[in-house]
């Protein structure tokens, strides 16, 4: 059949027919991509940008641990994907590559000399004690966040095209005077006005509520009030004997130390200094200058650059390999030639050198000693984990098992998904005992978990707490009082606004105050500002700034009282006060408008580039599963 097969596709059959194949998918409009599911799939295009799911996942780690520390709890992407937290980052990212593709295109190209520039700025890359560029700790550093030096160069680049674009449009956007005048014409205009308190006892005493209606306003407030899940677990803890703190055996140590004296033995070590200079010519300079007797004070001070001086350091602590070989080339009071280091051109000038010291049994004995026993606390440790595991397999269960294998069983108090007692405070526990225990059902038992640094621990689900809505009896004073309290404000608006009517309707304020023994407030000049908000409230500024002369009005005062008043007199500003205010907020208003032409430029970015994401893709890079679903334009 094969044979058959391979002499047919060399036919002129088999190329009659291919032609046939093509013709019929042009006539359909068929689309065949028949490398579409090879490689990475894009979550983000944006013509020669894109994000695929590994990126796009790692981006989004960094989003969710910035959140966690905001919220001081761990979370996870389902619950950041009910908050469509995912979706707004998609769409901002969307924008971001569609932008930074068409200012490409457009020659909004930052320099390899900036990019290097900004690299130097960043503490975390530079050795601690020296201050010099350290590329170990560079990379190091990076690996942390999951990035590479490339994708950090990358991000310096979108930063400094984006900061360099933002600054282009703030340098030629001025707004116009009138802006600020309007802004200082509001704030300084004044306004007269008359007002009164409606207070509860206008309303007349609300009656005692019957347990129907108690029983409506808990279904009426069923979502503030329900109480969440809660679980109730045992915790067995795998824990070592008194008998690991016991004494090393002499044997045991110098075994142990015979097996690492290499790496217990002092290497050799140089002390010297490094200059480093952006480019092979001032490298070559600076050599020339050492040689020729100059400190690496002086020359660092003609050349602006801060010398770094290194003490007894070994070869392995040099995080450039180049430096590292050039400083171990050498002997004391020899210069380098420039070496290309990982940033810049270093010279080194080798002032000491200290030979290798091999370790001595005393000198290592307590280290030894303690690495041994935190070896017995694990082995001990974890003997418990085998023989517990050996029982469970053997059909025992979580406490039996627990009690032959040495276990400790421990129980919790009930906690909720993410660790929080009945009174709000948080468990201190490990978080996988929350995960846990979530993942099982009422009576489950868990394997064995390993919590890192040789711990270990098992669950079982005693018991589940099913959310749910308080009984009547237990709230029952509590939600007593705040239905009295919704029914007085609701009584409070209603008389509020039956006076304010009177007053609009021509009766003079003074008269309807009168009539409920209210006093009346009479004020002039009154300014918005905090301290007047203070003195006033909310409510009279308000409903002084929010009417014309002449017209009433009624506003909550407070949580047990209205305001109800009357506008007398309007107030313009005096242009001597107002005018400086007005050419003091321009600035802030052309920043506002800048950021506003910005994003509107973004925007437009991303739509000329024809950027779209996938939100499908998204999930799933996620770890979650949404459907199918079509790919989503910029907006």
């Amino acid at each position: 059949m094969l044979t058959a097969f391979r002499a047919f596709s060399r036919s002129k059959w088999a190329a009659a027919l291919l032609v046939l194949i093509a013709i019929s998918f042009v006539i359909v409009g068929a689309r065949m991509d028949v490398f579409s599911n090879l490689g990475p799939k894009h979550v983000i295009d944006a013509g020669d940008r894109s994000m695929n799911e590994v990126e796009f996942r790692t981006a989004f780690d960094q989003v969710r641990e910035r959140l966690q520390q905001q919220v001081g709890r761990p979370l996870t992407n389902q619950e950041l994907v009910a908050e469509n937290i995912h979706v707004r980052f998609l769409t901002e990212q969307t924008q971001q590559l569609g932008f930074l593709n068409w200012a490409y295109k457009a020659g909004i190209r930052p320099g390899k000399e900036l990019i290097v520039k900004q690299i130097r700025q960043i503490p975390a890359f530079f050795n601690s004690v020296t201050g010099q560029f350290d590329q170990q700790a560079y990379e190091a550093a990076l690996a942390q966040q999951n990035l590479t030096p490339a994708m950090l160069e990358q991000d310096l680049r979108d930063q400094y095209a984006t900061e360099h674009f933002g600054a282009a449009v703030f340098a030629g956007a001025r707004v116009p005077r009138i802006y600020g005048a309007l802004l200082a014409g509001s704030a300084f205009e004044s306004r007269d006005g008359r007002w009164f308190e409606v207070t509860p006892a206008m309303a007349g005493q609300i009656p005692a509520p019957t347990d129907a209606q108690l029983n409506a306003f808990i279904q009426e407030n069923a979502d503030r009030l329900r109480a969440p899940e809660f679980r109730m677990v045992s915790v067995v803890l795998f824990t070592p004997e008194a008998s690991a703190n016991a004494p090393i055996s002499e044997d045991r140590i110098r075994e142990r130390f015979e097996f690492k004296k290499d790496t217990l033995s002092k290497p050799e070590t140089r002390s010297f200094v490094t200059l480093t200079a952006p480019n092979r010519e001032t490298a070559q300079k600076i050599a020339a200058a050492l040689r020729a007797g100059q400190s690496p004070a002086d020359v660092g001070r003609t050349n602006n650059i801060t010398p770094a001086a290194f003490n007894e350091t070994p070869r392995s602590a040099i995080g450039d390999a180049a430096t590292a070989a050039a400083v171990f080339g050498l002997q004391a009071n020899q210069v380098s030639n420039p070496v290309q280091a990982g940033v810049g051109f270093a010279v080194a000038k080798v002032t000491a050198v200290q030979p290798a010291a091999p370790a001595t049994l005393d000198s290592a004995r307590e280290e030894l000693i303690q690495e041994l026993r935190a070896e017995d606390v694990k082995t001990q440790t974890y003997a418990k984990v085998e023989k517990y595991e050996a029982a469970r397999t053997a059909g025992k269960n979580l406490a039996d098992a627990a009690r032959e294998a040495g276990g400790r069983v421990v129980d919790l108090p009930p906690f909720t998904k993410d660790g929080k007692l009945p009174n709000g405070q948080a468990l201190n526990a490990p978080p996988q005992i929350f995960e846990t225990a979530w993942s099982l059902t009422k009576g489950g038992e868990s394997d064995v978990i390993d919590a890192g640094q040789g711990q270990y621990f098992a669950v079982r689900v005693n018991d589940i707490r099913p959310s749910a809505l308080p009984t009547l009896a237990e709230i029952r004073e509590p939600l007593a009082a705040q239905w009295i309290q919704r029914e007085t404000m609701r009584r409070l608006s209603a008389k509020a606004e039956e006076l304010t009517t009177r007053v609009r309707n021509g009766e003079d304020i003074a008269a309807v105050a009168r009539s409920v023994n209210a006093p009346l407030t009479v004020r002039t000049g009154v300014i918005r500002n905090q301290q007047t908000q203070e003195a006033l409230g909310q409510g009279v500024l308000q409903g002084l700034f929010g009417q014309s002369k002449g017209q009433a009005f009624s506003q909550p005062a407070s949580q047990t009282a209205y305001v109800v008043g009357r506008v007398d007199n309007v107030r313009a500003a005096n242009p001597a006060v107002a005018g400086p205010l007005a050419e003091q907020v321009r600035p802030r208003l052309t920043q506002e408008l800048v950021q506003a032409m910005v994003e509107s430029s973004v925007s437009a970015g991303a739509q000329r580039s024809k950027a779209k994401n996938d939100p499908a893709e998204a999930l799933s890079a996620l770890g979650l599963s949404g459907g199918a679903t079509p790919a989503a334009p910029a907006q």
